[in-house]
């Protein structure tokens, strides 16, 4: 087989092909289930899933959320981590390798997670800040006779809106020492700032050596919290009123499944919890030895997760139970939101409970535990994205893997120092709404369009046999062809039409704020359309000849995997620039649509 130019470019590329074939493989396999379930597993499991199950009709939400996993969550997770074990590449070039047309995809998922890593560890901030606080008795937020308490203060909860807790005091007006918007910045919150380099430190030890310091990792931070949650429900459970919040739970309001939301809800609620498109777990796979049992990582990590969340939502709803006899209210009105579920309602039921702060520093450690195992997945999708584009030129510059990850870090730590500022909480709020709610959606149309249609389910179910010997079967590939690329695009949709500018409590952004919002959200679409006119640029002959190659994979069907390595991996698109116009591409059509 000719490749003409690229015979050329041999001895400036073998370097990276040899890095690419000698790349690093977890210690043992356990190690990726571990390190997969840690980067599932997060905070969004104990606040999210129990806020939409409160919203959305308790054990009613269950019945879509189960079978959004089964259609949806399960299928999708499989087809990401078949797609990184079998290029061992990150999303960046993964992406390239099967669709070049779009390969904007992989690069808009690092761009996302890199977003996201800045801010998401100002949470794991506010939880080092819980939890040192939590180790003073009586825990500060348990009463009102503190100097940072207004006199609208109560130690227990009414339907008053002049009233606020000490336990909501203690959030706003002790740690955060919010401003009244975002108009107004105020000043550098310094306890916040020391521990958001503290959480940088302990990220970066966690991942500075790869897989090999993460694989250590994780045997702790993945499998502790489960030790805390199961001794919560074990207290929770015996406290009066628990009964009321766990029956609210698990007991359904089936009116509440004629509700499209609720459908919607349950199915970014999958999709978020398991990592879709943010490139993650499509990362850490690209590290799997190559003959790796990808199903049984797929139903470990996506059921785990699911059932991690069901046992979350029994610890928060015994919870609420607590708190609804102490207020002699009704479960159903209590003030639930996203944060404030886990910084202001929880810790105020641990204020009421017997030995409080032994409950509050277990809790808040757990909180830690899953907010890392999190965090350092979405930095490792940039270590390893911009280590397989860029390993000659990094090297050469910062001698070291591990001082590269240093810059990564320290990069993403100054960027997240607006969200520990007095206006961080509006800057956060700002943040995830549009990236975790905007951006995602778009990205996970279009990594559906490039792997299950461009590059086609046949060529997936052969890759996936080549390296474990066996095909997908019926069920997935119909998930992959139809019910996935339905069910996105109508999330999508839906994310649109009932789409609402962000808000922090009563509090509306401005226009201003609004449009940096969209422009922090174009931070990563905007890469999707930029890599399809690159693409097409660089491609010769006509339009339609363009069109063609650009959505037929970089590697020629039917070619083992030696061979593809041979022909460099995922550099048989050189670069993030595609392909030299003599390489003999596949032959069969590009879009292929049969099971």
């Amino acid at each position: 087989m000719e490749f003409g130019p690229r015979r050329a470019t041999a001895v400036t590329q073998g370097a990276d092909m040899e890095q690419q074939l000698d790349r690093p493989t977890w210690s043992r396999q356990i190690e990726f289930t571990l390190a997969g379930i840690g980067c599932a597993v997060g905070l969004g499991n104990v606040w999210r899933f129990p806020y939409l199950c409160y919203r959305s009709g308790g054990g009613a939400f269950l019945v879509p959320y189960l079978l959004m996993l089964v259609v949806l969550g399960i299928p999708l997770l499989y087809m990401e981590l078949i797609v990184g074990q079998y290029t061992r590449r990150g999303p960046v070039h993964a992406l390239a390798t099967v669709c070049p047309l779009l390969k904007g995809v992989g690069i808009a998922s690092v761009a996302i997670s890199f977003i996201m890593c800045t801010y998401y560890n100002v949470v794991i901030t506010w939880a080092l800040y819980y939890l040192f606080s939590s180790f003073q008795a009586p825990l500060p937020w348990q009463n009102c006779n503190n100097t940072w308490n207004t006199p609208n203060c109560t130690n227990h909860a009414t339907n008053s809106s002049y009233t606020s807790t000490a336990s909501q005091e203690f959030f706003k007006y002790k740690m955060l020492e919010q401003t009244s918007g975002v108009d107004e910045t105020g000043v550098v919150r310094w306890e916040l700032l020391l521990l958001l380099f503290l959480a940088w430190i302990l990220i970066y030890f966690c991942i500075f050596k790869g897989v090999k310091s993460t694989g250590k990792v994780v045997y702790f931070t993945a499998l502790f919290p489960y030790v805390i949650l199961i001794a919560l429900l074990i207290n929770n459970a015996q406290l009066p009123g628990a009964l009321d919040g766990i029956t609210f739970f698990i007991v359904p309001e089936w009116g509440k499944l004629l509700s499209v939301e609720v459908w919607v809800n349950a199915a970014a609620q999958i999709f978020n919890s398991i990592g879709i498109g943010f490139g993650s777990l499509m990362a850490m796979s690209s590290y799997n030895s190559f003959n790796n049992n990808v199903l049984k990582d797929t139903l470990t990590i996506s059921i785990i997760n699911s059932l991690t969340s069901i046992l979350a939502g029994f610890v928060i709803f015994s919870a609420f139970g607590y708190m609804s006899h102490l207020q002699g209210i009704p479960v159903s009105d209590l003030a639930v939101d996203g944060p404030g579920l886990v910084f202001v309602l929880y810790p105020q039921a641990f204020a009421n409970m017997p030995v409080a702060q032994l409950w509050a520093v277990m809790f808040f450690f757990m909180l830690l535990c899953l907010g890392l195992d999190s965090e350092f997945a979405m930095v490792e999708v940039m270590v390893t994205s911009l280590m397989d584009e860029f390993y000659q030129h990094l090297i050469k510059i910062f001698k070291r893997k591990e001082l590269f990850v240093l810059a990564v870090c320290g990069a993403a730590c100054l960027l997240g120092i607006p969200c520990v500022m007095q206006v961080g909480i509006y800057v956060f709020q700002l943040m995830d709404h549009y990236t975790a709610i905007v951006s995602i959606m778009f990205l996970a149309v279009f990594e559906v369009i490039a792997i299950c249609w461009c590059y086609g389910v046949n060529r997936l179910s052969d890759n996936l046999e080549e390296m474990t010997g066996k095909r997908a079967n019926i069920f997935f590939r119909l998930c992959w062809l139809i019910v996935a690329p339905v069910l996105i695009t109508v999330i999508l949709i839906f994310s649109i039409i009932q789409f609402k500018p962000a808000r922090y409590g009563d509090y509306v952004f401005p226009p201003w704020a609004q449009g940096v919002g969209w422009v922090i959200a174009m931070g990563s679409i905007v890469w999707i359309p930029l890599g399809a006119v690159h693409t097409l640029w660089v491609l010769p002959g006509s339009f339609m000849q363009k069109l063609k190659l650009s959505v037929t994979p970089c590697a020629s069907d039917g070619m083992s995997k030696m061979a593809y390595y041979e022909r460099g991996g995922g550099d048989a698109c050189p670069g993030i620039a595609v392909i030299s116009s003599n390489i003999h591409l596949a032959e069969k059509p590009p879009i292929q649509t049969n099971l």
